[in-house]
């Protein structure tokens, strides 16, 4: 993909670029207030939802049209841009008519091709900067699916927003980071901006720091993060809110990592990296053919591939080795799966030829 600057004209480029404001615009004067602060504190972009698509009916769901004069009011009195949420044709043609800088797609609406391909219809011949949400799901290509359907609308400013994946089991995180897919993402369109949302990740204002760091040492290129001027009283994700003043206390700690530079000592480090993962490929693969002679072995004598026993036993014996080694068990309980679940497959293959 050729893609073009997201940046608005007076907005610097460096990391990370910020864009801020409250889950949703309530009342008009909840908008100007938490704008006028976070033009304080020197944000340049605005965000609020109008229109807010709820898990369930019956929630507050947005004030609709009648926000965007609020975000005309908050450009003319800030010199703020505005962003805000489209789903659907008539959000993006209400949006255009009202002016409004930057426009994002959902996570729930990214889930769906044909509705992205309906907001890509309405876009063409338009120059804006559009971000793409995460689909709900973990599905790279999907995603990337989504940014081609806008990319081939002709436009070229786009970007995405890492809100982490919708699980059942809920822990630590409102939504799973799952970085390596994001990682994955930049690996193959490097040139695609990609905006951290830490608020949608944690879901809890005390989670928002740590969070927006590690998007930091990731190589994100900014954060887009739920502001608001009195957030235990807001009408939607009042425990993912932080007011402006917070913001700025947590933009003040971050670490900017060069992502870039590079010295002989780390190339050296490198070297070693590449001699390891060379060993690994070795090992696996001689492993991989001590599988199949087993493999061959149970074939012979009629015995099933599945040793369950067998398999209990590795993976107890290596967590319990993880932990002498300074790694933690739970990762070398997937590394052992993986190469189980391979193991079993190439068995398998032998049995049945």
């Amino acid at each position: 993909m050729e893609l073009e600057s997201i940046l608005l004209p007076g907005v610097e480029a460096q990391r990370p670029l910020i864009i801020a404001g409250p889950c949703s615009a309530e009342t008009p004067e909840q908008v100007l207030d938490t704008a006028k602060q976070l033009a304080g504190k020197g944000i340049k972009i605005f965000r609020a939802g109008i229109w807010k698509p709820r898990t369930k009916p019956g929630g507050f769901e947005g004030v609709g049209v009648e926000g965007l004069s609020w975000l005309k009011q908050v450009k003319k009195e800030t010199g703020m841009y505005v962003a805000t949420e489209v789903a659907t044709p008539q959000h993006v043609y209400e949006c255009l008519k009202a002016g409004i800088d930057m426009l994002w797609v959902g996570a729930r609406t990214t889930a769906n091709p044909f509705a992205v391909q309906e907001i890509a219809d309405a876009l063409k011949g338009v120059d804006i900067p559009i971000l793409l949400k995460n689909p709900v799901n973990p599905d790279l290509e999907l995603w990337i699916g989504e940014l081609e359907r806008i990319y081939n609308a002709g436009l070229k400013r786009l970007g995405v927003i890492h809100r982490g994946f919708s699980s059942y089991d809920k822990k630590l995180y409102r939504n799973l980071p799952q970085w390596h897919i994001p990682i994955e993402l930049r690996r193959r369109i490097p040139n695609l901006p990609i905006i951290c949302d830490p608020s949608h990740i944690g879901g809890k204002r005390e989670l928002i720091a740590s969070i927006s760091q590690q998007a930091m040492d990731l190589g994100f290129d900014g954060l887009i993060v739920e502001s608001h001027c009195n957030p235990d009283a807001a009408w939607s994700d009042a425990s993912q809110q932080i007011t402006p003043e917070v913001l700025e206390y947590i933009l003040g700690l971050l670490v900017i990592r060069n992502e870039k530079q590079s010295t002989e000592s780390l190339s050296e480090l490198r070297k070693q990296i590449d001699e390891c993962d060379n060993s690994l490929m070795e090992i696996l693969a001689k492993r991989m053919r001590v599988a199949r002679e087993i493999g061959l072995f149970k074939k012979e004598h009629n015995m099933t591939v599945l040793q369950a026993g067998r398999y209990n036993e590795i993976l107890d014996k290596y967590a319990e080795q993880a932990i002498q080694c300074e790694l933690e068990p739970e990762f070398i309980k997937k590394v052992f799966e993986a190469i189980h679940e391979e193991s079993v497959r190439q068995q398998v293959e032998i049995i049945n030829k």
